[in-house]
């Protein structure tokens, strides 16, 4: 029921039956609506006034014999007996299979008790999810047809990786004195699979139409250096304006690794979360405007020269190979880290970080974070930050490597990532001093 005092003025009862009416005619209405001026209407069970009296009928028959519901059931023993009828004749007469309607039909009968017994979140959930489900109807066929044959095995693999392995694994130290265990390991691995995952939906299926630009904004928040590569390859088959975007596109994605590691870092290390916010933000920030800096110097052109191709790579980075692959680095770092602290301290530690960013720094990064017991939070947060600036300067080199020397891209991509690192370099010394 809602949160208000309304039974001083208004019996309970007249507002449960008003919100039976109201809720039953919304999905009337609804259906009423997407079949409106159909060949299918005639073949329905009823729309707006048929589905208003359903829930009509249930509130009654339910109030009537509050105890044990048998003048409910047997309304819903007769209703299921005329919707088999209807079924039944249209399937023999008309070869029509479909049952969703008798469901949303059955759906609005329930409505009374739940108004009645539930919460208001509850039964509004209800009805909005009822709403949507028949709304969606062409977007969830639209968004079968754009599926790839393996979309669904995909999903499993998710679902099995994070709610069937993970679960079993245990939670103890395989070796004495490292923190590192099969838990820990994978679900490492599964939240940055869960983040790739997330951000190659929303490309594949939401900004499956979008320009280059937000290409690398949604590529960078699952690998910004795979991101990069590809853009940089596209642009080698382009120039002028075209080329420049890919550029700017590439910044983009660099500002989005900025945010994705802090994403990870939050879920992580909140104690490292709360030094490194504000030097990562400001990171961002740099890559993003520079990018579009990019963007907009060539905008006027670029509408006049660039087709709405897509050239983009729209591959699934969920495979069971790269999230082992993962794995395996994870536990490498560990051992590499727990054993540069033991003979070389922390200045080999920062060594390392330099030399982690020429691979996925990922793994690195996130076995620090889960080292903050054993090492000291600022030197995480630095070893952090050393590790994406040294990634940033690989991944320029890759841009300019699968560029080709592309004469239009070379200026702007030793412009724009010098900028960045140079700034990134004075966001790291500002920490050191700070």
């Amino acid at each position: 029921m809602f949160n208000v005092q309304y039974s001083e003025y208004v019996p309970v009862e007249m507002v449960n039956f008003l919100l039976v009416i109201l809720f039953s005619l919304l999905i009337g209405l609804s259906i009423h609506r997407l079949n409106l001026n159909k060949e299918s209407e005639r073949f329905l069970f009823g729309t707006d006034r048929t589905f208003t009296f359903i829930g009509i009928l249930g509130y009654l028959l339910y109030i009537l014999d509050p105890v044990e519901y048998r003048l409910y059931i047997l309304g819903a023993v007769i209703l299921g007996v005329l919707f088999a009828i209807n079924y039944f004749i249209k399937q023999l007469k008309y070869q029509l299979f479909g049952v969703t309607t008798i469901v949303i039909a059955l759906i609005t009968y329930a409505l009374p008790p739940i108004v009645v017994t539930q919460p208001s979140w509850l039964y509004i959930m209800v009805v909005v999810a009822v709403l949507l489900f028949m709304e969606m109807k062409h977007n969830f066929a639209e968004l079968a047809q754009k599926m790839k044959n393996d979309e669904m095995v995909t999903l499993a693999k998710f679902l099995a990786i994070s709610g069937i392995i993970l679960p079993i694994l245990p939670n103890e130290n395989l070796l004495p004195e490292i923190n590192l265990t099969p838990y820990t390991v994978w679900l490492a691995t599964v939240v940055v699979s869960g983040i790739s995952y997330l951000s190659y939906l929303l490309k594949r299926y939401v900004f499956q139409e979008s320009g280059t630009l937000v290409s690398g904004i949604i590529g960078g928040l699952y690998s910004s250096t795979a991101t990069i590569s590809v853009l940089a390859r596209k642009g080698k088959e382009t120039t002028g304006a075209e080329a420049e975007e890919c550029v700017a596109a590439m910044l983009m994605a660099v500002s989005m690794m900025f945010l994705r590691f802090l994403v990870l870092i939050g879920i992580f290390s909140r104690e490292t979360l709360m030094i490194i916010w504000p030097y990562m933000l400001v990171m961002s920030a740099v890559a993003f405007l520079v990018g579009i800096r990019v963007h907009m110097k060539n905008r006027q052109q670029l509408a006049k020269d660039v087709s709405s191709r897509n050239d983009t790579d729209s591959s699934n980075p969920l495979e069971f190979k790269v999230a082992l692959i993962f794995a395996v680095l994870f536990v490498v770092f560990t051992l590499v880290t727990h054993y540069t602290l033991v003979y070389a301290g922390n200045s080999g530690l920062h060594v390392l970080s330099f030399i982690s960013g020429l691979s996925d720094i990922t793994p690195f990064i996130l076995n620090l974070l889960e080292s903050t017991g054993s090492i000291q939070v600022d030197v995480v947060a630095a070893c952090s930050m050393q590790a994406i600036i040294s990634n940033i300067c690989v991944n320029m080199c890759y841009a300019l490597f699968f560029s080709g020397g592309n004469k239009s891209m070379k200026p702007l991509i030793l412009r724009g990532f010098g900028i960045v690192i140079a700034v990134n370099i004075l966001v790291l010394v500002a920490l050191y001093m700070l």
